[in-house]
């Protein structure tokens, strides 16, 4: 017999977990499996932003989170004759409940995802393989084998793939993957090293290239990432040719000792031609690739999935129209071009032998770097969009304003700031939230409501509001504002309403 479901996720790194725990906190019939028979135990990504913890905050992960993690973290920046204490997120930062870096190791993030969705009898079916996806009348065929050999088939009315660079997912789908390798290869590896100060993120800005440690705590105490240097033997990543790079590199020459892993990798930056191809989703690496410069990559695929799931849970329950769905490519692709994009920038002048790039790094770099830092409102700047909290869908076909826009506060597409009252913690949940600001007697007594499905919950906001004077917005499951207009005229509102969430 076969088996229907609404979605199958296929993959269980970051991306598909916090998939998964969108559409279980949704109630929607799904699965999530992976070839892989065992999660991740290396760190991988090291580091969380803020807008991940944000939005991961609304199903009770973030504060598990940041309590596996550290926050107080320095960033040193070596550059040729002077270190510089880099200030990190000291400004830009004052609408967010977590106003800093987290480093944690990917593996202790899927740890606590993982934990959670088993807590809510959800399995992660690791060792089951998707072998082939075909669509049929208005659902897909997908046959997939578990770690015994055994094959079993699933009928599913759509199928995401956070399944990664090599996606199988993307591959049935006949979605193009397109873009360029780096040439140059970069060398990984987590160990002690004595010599370092602790609790600080190094950054080495050498002629020859970059060089970094972050500290992770496990399962080693530092991360290092270099690029391998030109001329240096290849093959098997040892201890000795590590310790080589950094005696050449860093002027106080740490001693490294006891690695956990070493490795290799090239850098890719490559795009998926299409996020969506009728059932077929992506999400995450196996929709972008790039460089891993800012900490973008894990923290753009779980966005993606949190953008995602809400609007399949929706359409899945009768409660949305199939077209919400499109918005999903026309919000996301447009920030997955754009990571590409900034990171390439930032890589290319990091690691080009062009003789103007050295030339900037070595001679021009220690001279203007303090310059900068002391530039109060470009370091703003560079948080918003380090920390993705100035990720916005101004533009995309499911933010809406009405006929009185508001004079300030947040617009259509942004995402919600918090509070010093804490509004975002107030108003967390899997459904939308209709905000009324201004004195309660001003309302209509029968807003839009909740209907068949509740997934509309009202509040009634003072000192919360973000916005002054008398405004109603609309806040989408995923923390942006869908809807906003300025007084108590509701027509607008409902319109929206009519339009995205008929069968509310």
């Amino acid at each position: 017999m076969t088996a229907s479901l609404d979605v199958l996720v296929v993959g269980a790194g970051p991306t598909g977990l916090a998939l998964a725990t969108q559409l279980r906190a949704c109630d929607t019939p799904f699965r999530i499996v992976d070839r892989s028979s065992d999660r991740a135990r290396e760190s991988r990504a090291p580091a969380i932003q803020p807008r991940t913890l944000e939005m991961l905050s609304a199903f009770g992960a973030a504060d598990e989170l940041v309590d596996r993690g550290s926050t107080a973290v320095r960033l040193h920046l070596h550059l040729p004759r002077r270190v510089l204490q880099v200030p990190v997120f000291d400004v830009g930062c004052d609408d967010t409940p977590y106003p800093f870096l987290l480093f944690l190791p990917q593996s202790e993030t899927e740890a606590v995802l993982t934990a959670r969705l088993a807590a809510r009898d959800v399995p992660v079916e690791r060792g089951t393989e998707l072998l082939s996806a075909e669509p049929e009348g208005e659902h897909v065929i997908c046959r997939l084998r578990d770690r015994d050999g055994t094959e079993e088939t699933v009928r599913a009315r759509y199928v995401v793939g956070c399944d990664g660079a090599h996606s199988t997912v993307r591959a049935q789908a006949g979605i193009g993957f397109e873009g360029y390798a780096y040439p140059q290869t970069f060398l990984l590896a987590d160990l002690e090293v004595d010599g370092l100060e602790p609790g600080v993120a190094h950054t080495y800005m050498t002629a020859a290239g970059l060089l970094f440690f972050f500290p992770l705590g496990t399962p080693a105490t530092w991360r290092m990432i270099a690029m391998h240097p030109p001329g240096a033997p290849g093959g098997e990543v040892t201890l000795g040719l590590l310790q080589g790079i950094v005696d050449d590199w860093a002027p106080e020459r740490p001693s490294l000792r006891d690695p956990v892993w070493m490795t290799s990798f090239r850098i890719h930056n490559r795009g998926a031609t299409h996020y969506r191809k009728g059932p077929f989703f992506l999400a995450g690496d196996a929709a972008h690739i790039h460089s891993p410069a800012g900490g973008q990559g894990m923290n753009t695929g779980i966005q993606d999935a949190l953008n995602l799931g809400w609007k399949l849970a929706h359409v899945c329950r009768g409660a949305a129209p199939e077209a919400l769905l499109d918005t999903y490519e026309a919000e996301r692709a447009p920030i997955g071009h754009g990571v590409r994009r900034l990171t390439d920038r930032a890589f290319t002048v990091g690691t080009s032998s062009h003789p103007a790039l050295r030339l900037a790094r070595t001679r021009l770099a220690p001279r203007l770097a303090p310059l900068l830092l002391r530039a109060t409102g470009a370091r703003a700047r560079l948080f918003r969009t380090v920390s993705e909290l100035g990720i916005h869908y101004r533009r995309g076909p499911a933010s809406g304003t009405g006929p009185l826009r508001p004079r300030r506060g947040p617009r259509a597409g942004d995402r919600l700031p918090d509070t010093p009252a804490g509004l975002q913690r107030r108003i967390a949940g899997p459904g939308y939230h209709l905000l009324l600001t201004g004195p309660a007697g001003l309302w209509p007594q029968d807003p839009p409501p909740g209907g068949l499905h509740g997934l509309v919950s009202v509040h009634h906001l003072d000192t919360l509001s973000p916005w002054p004077g008398v405004t109603h917005a609309l806040v989408r499951p995923d923390g942006y504002v869908g809807y906003v207009a300025r007084g108590t005229d509701l027509t607008g509102l409902r319109a929206h309403l009519d339009r995205w969430l008929p069968g509310r």
